[in-house]
């Protein structure tokens, strides 16, 4: 199994233990569900929302850290446009966008979707463009069924 698969199996198992069984976890879910609520029922919204950062800022450099160990490169537009991949995973995995609720495997699961839609579009010879027209347009029709109250 290479590196990178075990690299991220260990970091999401690290991550779904975090999140559904520490309190930051329980904070981080219910400020996300509602953060007025959580700040009048006591707790420090605004320290934890800071940590919550962080978190997410630790998590995206060791991830580019290790982009550019396996590049051998570093560029500062090496990532442009990634960030619409991270939230197609999340939207496509079935994350509810109302807050409230986590699961650390939908975004897995939408991420193998999407390499999975990547991988058949290339093998068909789908030019570049039609490539990424695609993308946004598969995570906007999630979105308007989850508004809808579909899956």
């Amino acid at each position: 199994m290479p590196n990178a698969v075990t690299i991220f199996f260990v970091w999401r198992s690290w991550a779904a233990v975090l999140l559904n069984k520490s309190i930051l976890g329980r904070y981080a879910i219910s400020m996300g569900s509602n953060e007025e609520a959580t700040r009048i029922s006591g707790i420090n919204v605004r320290k934890w929302k800071i940590l919550i950062y962080v978190l997410a800022g630790t998590f995206t450099g060791l991830s580019l850290w290790w982009m550019a160990a396996r590049l051998n490169s570093a560029q500062p537009a090496t990532g442009a446009g990634y960030e619409m991949y991270a939230i197609a995973a999340v939207v496509i995995g079935g994350t509810s966008l109302r807050g409230g609720r986590a699961n650390i495997l939908a975004p897995s699961s939408g991420a193998d979707h999407q390499h999975d839609q990547q991988t058949v579009l290339q093998s068909c010879s789908i030019p570049d463009q039609w490539q990424k027209g695609s993308w946004s347009g598969h995570p906007g029709c999630r979105v308007r069924r989850h508004r809808c109250g579909g899956a």
